[in-house]
């Protein structure tokens, strides 16, 4: 499908848009409220469990990490007590959270049922048993997630158009003024002013914008007025195209999307680039990293937020089977279980595989894979528990070091800006004890600095 009214010229290399609305949406509306129980909520001597969440508003699938990471320090505000679930953290019936760098530990359900039904006798759970499949926590344990850029109110593009104008008019350019606009719109309104700026002067605000800048700031600016689905299809191609592969753009981008997101993509990359992502990826990367990715690329994990912790504890036993349990490793299943199973039901794999193997996952799979697919298991298993955490991670070692990994810094900063860049700053302020604004502004500079501290917030 070609998307009519684009290019915009000035694209390197990739001409092509996907129209304003096709970027992809936070969350599915009306996914997320508690079923039925029978007895009705809260379960009888269960304590009092919050209302369920609005059904607009809540995390993607899987995304409701704590600050601090799970358990949040101290406990969960407004967390039940007394008679319903023990206190976090460290009430009776947990088991060792996962550790490493950005998991944070998430505390494994106490032995008891939630849904109303008996619990299941599993070995491997405190006491022998397992509480009966629930929903996702309630909702005075979500952190809802949030973006440092919102859409400007009283919005006019009209109006905007005319002042990047005056900006890029005559001798010199005022970069100020320009920054002032792109760093307080959203993506949509930066799309009507790119539409509204050629209908008023009969130019192409991208081709204006190139001959004024250069450098990081003109990449950062363009990236910015690039609609989300086609940057994400465009950074993929990008890390595809030419000698060499850029495997670890692949992981970032496949590996924490939402469903719906990789669905869009792949048609976008379709449509604009005329080419099949998957055949790419085949072309491009090879063994167990290509079957990850191809698996990832279908955008079919299960968004299921009921957690079966009888099926946890199965693909926990299989895991260990195929990884510490035996000489060698069976990598296919690492690849079924952590490319198909909802974030939720990881969560609970996880808590159940530390309790098998006496090892939390995430270090099973540093001793049994190593390169870009231990790369890529482990930062979809990061994304299950905590994925502000990810980026956070992702941002810090772009900038870590001598020289900066900029396209890594902008394409973060960009594409989180309206999603979750709030958290991803109090994670990163958690994990590395200095605030993300301190270490752009150590390692940027000029307009490029200023544009970037006005995106995520300073």
């Amino acid at each position: 499908m070609a998307y009519p009214g684009y290019p915009p010229s000035g694209y390197p290399a990739f001409p092509g848009y996907p129209p304003t609305g096709q970027e992809s949406v936070y969350p599915p509306a009306g996914q997320y409220t508690y079923p039925a129980a029978p007895g009705g909520y809260p379960p009888a001597g269960g304590g009092s469990f919050p209302a369920a969440p609005p059904s607009t508003g809540y995390p993607e699938a899987g995304g409701y990490p704590a600050p601090g990471g799970f358990p949040a320090p101290g406990g969960f505000p407004g967390a039940p007590q007394a008679g319903g679930m023990p206190s976090y953290p460290g009430g009776p019936g947990y088991g060792v959270p996962p550790t490493g760098p950005g998991f944070g530990g998430y505390p494994q359900p106490p032995a008891q049922s939630y849904a109303g039904g008996g619990p299941a006798q599993i070995p491997g759970y405190p006491g022998g048993q397992a509480p009966s499949p629930m929903p996702g926590p309630p909702a005075a344990m979500v952190q809802y997630t949030q973006g440092t850029i919102q859409a400007a109110p009283n919005f006019d593009a009209g109006r905007d158009a005319e002042i990047l104008r005056k900006a890029m008019k005559g001798i010199g350019t005022d970069e100020k003024a320009i920054i002032d606009v792109v760093s307080n719109r959203s993506n949509d309104q930066r799309q009507k002013i790119k539409a509204a700026f050629k209908t008023m002067y009969g130019k192409d605000l991208i081709k204006d914008l190139k001959s004024e800048l250069s450098g990081n700031v003109e990449e950062l600016i363009l990236a910015l007025f690039m609609p989300r689905t086609y940057y994400d299809a465009w950074s993929l191609r990008h890390a595809m195209k030419g000698a060499g592969t850029q495997e670890r753009v692949l992981i970032e981008i496949l590996c924490t999307r939402t469903n719906q997101e990789i669905r869009e993509i792949v048609n976008c990359y379709k449509s604009e680039f005329g080419r099949d992502i998957e055949q790419d990826i085949r072309a491009d990367t090879s063994g167990h990293f290509e079957r990850l990715l191809v698996s990832m690329c279908q955008g079919n994990r299960d968004e299921n937020q009921t957690v079966d912790y009888q099926k946890a504890q199965e693909d926990a036993q299989r895991l260990y089977q195929a990884g510490e349990g035996k000489l060698g490793t069976d990598e296919s299943c690492f690849n079924m279980v952590l490319a198909s199973r909802s974030f939720p039901q990881l969560r609970a794999t996880a808590e159940a595989y530390s309790r098998i193997a006496n090892r939390d996952l995430a270090s099973s799979i540093d001793r049994e894979f190593s390169g870009n697919v231990e790369r890529g298991l482990k930062a979809i298993l990061q994304c299950a528990f905590d994925r502000p955490a990810f980026f956070a991670e992702r941002l810090y070692y772009a900038m870590k070091g001598a020289g900066t990994d900029d396209s890594t810094l902008i394409r973060i900063i960009v594409t989180r800006s309206e999603i979750d860049l709030v958290q991803i700053k109090q994670k990163f302020a958690e994990m590395y004890q200095k605030t993300l604004a301190t270490m752009i502004a150590s390692d940027t500079s000029g307009d490029y600095r200023r544009l970037l501290l006005a995106i995520v917030g300073q």
